[in-house]
């Protein structure tokens, strides 16, 4: 098959699209890919090794400057539905028109259309030239049941999560359906009614690119809905490579905890220098090594040392494996490396999104409670570092996840399922 798909986002969004093109591509599909990255030119130069046709879509949508002051904004916002919003007007909708240029040539070229779940130009593209399309699902709180809902809260009884659901449709409609149903006016098509089910989710296929660890299937759930589990990929280039002094480090004394806000650990030297104080003050007082992980430590004025490794970036899946704990932000990949790795989180969120991870986590007995980056202290995450390692059932419980996790794979799964659908 000619297959398009298209993603929007940061790493956490674009790695498993390159994780599933590269796996159709080597089944025999002729995929390409289109991205377009929020907040850095991190791939301009990317490539595929198997042949994929990648192309970059007005990225990035904003320079660092801007994404801080979005990033900061959102920080100020209690509302999940409003972060999610303003997300969006700031760094969606400015290349919308871009974006859906590339997402109308793409549904013209191909037999099958894949897109991130808010790719909703691409979900009206396909739409329009009546083909197939396929969402992708990054989190486990889009499809309805009456078995679960999205805040965690599971001994509610059928109704009360079809209350909370409810509640929840009705609150991301007011202030987000307007985005897809004005594209929709300008095309003369008829508005959808449902953001969640309408938008997010698709008829044809919607892959929930979860672990089955964290997603079992829900038994009312339609025969669209597929879990595939998370969409792994080898080491990229943009992700760094062991530190050199690694193993000495290692070698020094206990086992580290890794500390890492990916994408939202701060660009600028005056936040950023502020942050990894937080960090080594926390890992101090909580009396640990650390391996604290931001872009640019030497220009923040930092040194290692025997207690602390300091590192640009680096490949998770090679180096968590090596720590006692994780601290992260709660990203859907950090998320996954961390539990692959058969290693206990700490959660600090930065958006509502990451507190669901949190959630799932703590669920799991493989994570403390998480915490809101805008109110963390130093002496608080030390206390949950301490926490975490006096509890060594949090370990435990990670080890065994993890086990289960390395019998699965999302891309095998997920190329299966598409090639069930549309090659039959």
């Amino acid at each position: 098959m000619k297959i398009g798909m298209q993603t929007w986002g940061s790493h956490g969004d674009i790695r498993p699209f390159l994780a599933l093109a590269e796996g159709l591509q080597v089944a025999g599909h002729d995929v390409t890919l289109f991205i377009t990255c929020f907040d850095s030119g991190t791939y301009a130069h990317v490539t595929s090794a198997n042949g994929v046709k990648i192309k970059l879509i007005a990225s990035p949508v904003v320079n660092l400057a801007e994404a801080e002051k979005i990033a900061e904004l959102v920080y100020t916002i209690r509302d999940p539905m409003k972060q999610i919003a303003t997300i969006l007007e700031r760094g969606f909708a400015p290349v919308e028109d871009q974006m859906f240029l590339a997402a109308q040539q793409l549904s013209k070229d191909n037999d099958v259309l894949i897109g991130h779940f808010f790719m909703y130009p691409l979900h009206i593209a396909a739409e329009k030239e009546q083909k197939p399309y396929v969402s992708v699902v990054l989190a486990n709180v889009v499809v309805p049941s009456d078995y679960s809902n999205p805040l965690g809260f599971n001994a509610l009884g059928k109704w009360g999560h079809r209350l909370i659901w409810w509640l929840t449709k009705v609150s991301i409609n007011r202030v987000i359906l307007h985005f897809p149903n004005r594209l929709r006016r300008q095309l003369g098509m008829p508005p959808v009614q449902d953001l969640m089910t309408q938008v997010w989710l698709s008829p044809s296929l919607t892959l929930q690119a979860v672990s089955p660890q964290f997603c079992p299937r829900q038994p009312d759930w339609p025969s669209s809905v597929e879990v595939c589990g998370f969409l792994d990929t080898p080491n990229l280039s943009m992700e760094g490579t062991l530190p050199g002094a690694l193993n000495n480090f290692l070698c020094a004394g206990d086992a580290p905890v890794y500390m890492t806000f990916g994408s939202w650990m701060p660009q600028d030297f005056v936040n950023q220098t502020a942050t990894l104080h937080l960090l080594t003050q926390a890992a101090k007082l909580a009396g640990c090594r650390a391996i604290i992980q931001s872009p640019s430590w030497q220009e923040c004025g930092f040194k290692s040392n025997e207690e602390v490794l300091f590192v640009s970036a680096a490949p998770h899946h090679l180096i968590f494996p090596h720590c006692s704990a994780i601290v992260h932000h709660g990203g859907a990949g950090t998320t996954q490396s961390a539990t692959l790795a058969g290693k206990p989180s700490i959660v600090v969120a930065h958006l509502s999104e990451q507190e669901h991870w949190g959630r799932e986590l703590h669920r799991l007995g493989i994570g403390g409670k998480f915490s809101k980056r805008r109110s963390l202290t130093a002496r608080q995450l030390a206390g949950q570092i301490r926490y975490l390692r006096d509890n060594p059932g949090f370990a435990h419980t990670a080890e065994k996840i993890a086990t289960a996790m390395k019998q699965e794979n999302g891309v095998a799964e997920a190329v299966k399922v598409i090639e069930q659908r549309f090659m039959a």
